[in-house]
């Protein structure tokens, strides 16, 4: 019986190796089709690319949509980092989506509001809209106040209330760059239309000086929880999605931040309001909607336009958010399920979408089969201290060196930390990654898939502390 046992976890084990082999030479394959634009992007003077957009009154309009749920805390923040954007013409519409503490009190009370006759147009259902303000301040800035529904809600909304052909969804509690929209959007205008979404790179605030609502000094935080998330931002922007970027398969825009034809958005219905993954969700059905129509139209992740957003800094709360992430994409892979290895949908159907159930959603449950075996199997004598070894090197190979490798390749193209030792710092902490930040976002993960299989979404909540050191 012990003998069966044994050979059938050898079996096993060989097969786990066999998986994250593939999985490490598929991140590399990413790599080396990003290589080409992240060495260009190295090269680039960035603000002479937008010079000419910045003072250009022909640019397209944009709605800022800013979608807030119990945002009190960051609210404020967020909202004066958007007044700041440097673009020509804008509106920022605030959606409080049934918040139970002082979001739009405070948004009302610091941007001098006045309740206006509430006119929208129904392009996607939502919950009731109660009331809509504008600022005497700033009238480009609206609030608008509705029902509670969720962010895809509050998002449909938005997308109701606007006026322009193109919106951008940022997240309550992020802060963008002063060039950032114009940046995601140059990819659009330079098109002429053919780019019909874009997403911007998202990087975490913790730990950096923010002074009136704009980075004034990038710095590290002092938690681990929230350094290690850093160098998770830079394999997954850096690595996956330039590289399906350029394949035109990405699959997913940032929910903190992206800039979308709103026409495109209305033809395919909207956010999805019954899923957690709502960003995604909306990103695949508007790649179904192009091929169906054999359309040339693209979605591109742009490298360079920074979002910067409040990590979570508790396990608990990061917990919470990986849960609900990998929940998200189990659903939209499964709403989706017809689009896999289905050549009608070319390099979705045939790359990205097994990309994202193999890689993405199905690799911790194999690492966690694998972390079982390596345990288990050393512990009671199943498997040889070779095959281990082997596992536990390719595991190491997996996490912590293509992580170092992200690192890396962020200080190389944007240099956005200022010194040499915080560049060490997150080198060394990437090499850590398989010894315990990676067995927590397996466990966490396999949690969210289970859940997948329960109903009932919802947005979920994160205990904010707020990014910003000086409201004043």
């Amino acid at each position: 019986m012990s003998d069966g046992i044994s050979i059938m976890m050898q079996i096993v084990a060989i097969m786990i190796i066999v998986y994250m082999i593939f999985v490490g030479l598929t991140y590399v394959a990413l790599f080396i089709i990003a290589g080409p634009r992240v060495k260009r992007e190295s090269k680039l003077n960035r603000k002479e690319q937008i010079e000419e957009i910045s003072i250009n009154k022909d640019t397209f309009p944009v709605s800022v949509l800013v979608p807030a749920f119990n945002e009190e805390v960051g609210i404020v923040s967020t909202v004066r980092s958007m007044l700041g954007l440097n673009y020509p013409q804008y509106e920022v519409i605030v959606i409080d989506d049934g918040s139970t503490d002082t979001t739009s009190e405070k948004v009302i009370s610091q941007f001098s509001m006045r309740k206006i006759d509430l006119a929208m147009r129904k392009y996607v259902e939502t919950e009731p809209v109660q009331s809509a303000y504008q600022s005497e301040l700033y009238p480009h800035l609206f609030l608008v106040i509705k029902n509670n529904g969720g962010k895809a809600d509050a998002l449909n909304a938005g997308i109701n209330f606007s006026r322009y052909p193109y919106f951008s969804a940022v997240d309550g509690d992020s802060i963008l760059d002063r060039d950032a929209l114009l940046k995601t959007m140059k990819p659009i205008i330079d098109s002429n239309g053919q780019v019909t979404a874009t997403g911007g790179t998202v990087r975490i605030a913790n730990g950096s000086t923010i002074v009136r609502s704009q980075i004034e000094k990038i710095a590290l935080p002092r938690n681990p929880v929230v350094m290690m998330q850093i160098i998770e931002y830079f394999r997954a922007f850096l690595i996956g999605r330039l590289g399906l970027s350029r394949m035109n398969i990405l699959l997913i825009i940032s929910g903190a931040f992206g800039v979308f034809e709103k026409n495109r958005v209305i033809k395919v219905g909207g956010y999805n309001r019954n899923t957690v993954g709502e960003d995604m969700e909306l990103i695949v059905r508007m790649h179904r909607s192009i091929k169906d129509e054999k359309s040339n139209q693209r979605i591109e992740y742009i490298q360079d336009p920074v979002c910067w957003t409040e990590a979570p800094s508790t396990l608990a709360s990061l917990r919470s958010q990986r849960k609900r992430w990998q929940r998200g994409l189990a659903e939209t892979l499964w709403t989706h399920k017809k689009m896999l290895f289905n050549p009608k949908y070319k390099g979705i159907g045939l790359f990205s979408m097994p990309y994202y159930l193999f890689v993405e959603l199905l690799s911790s449950v194999f690492e966690m089969i694998g972390y079982l075996i390596i345990i288990l199997g050393l512990t009671f004598s199943f498997i040889s201290i070779e095959i281990a070894t082997v596992m536990f090197l390719v595991t190491v190979m997996y996490g912590s060196l293509l992580s170092s490798l992200a690192v890396l390749l962020e200080e190389w193209t944007y240099h956005k930390y200022p010194n040499s030792k915080s560049v060490i710092l997150l080198f060394l902490w990437a090499l850590t990654e398989t010894f315990w930040y990676r067995p927590m976002m397996v466990l966490w993960r396999c949690e969210g898939l289970f859940l997948s299989l329960r109903k009932n979404a919802e947005w979920g909540n994160m205990n904010r502390k707020g990014i910003s050191n000086d409201d004043n």
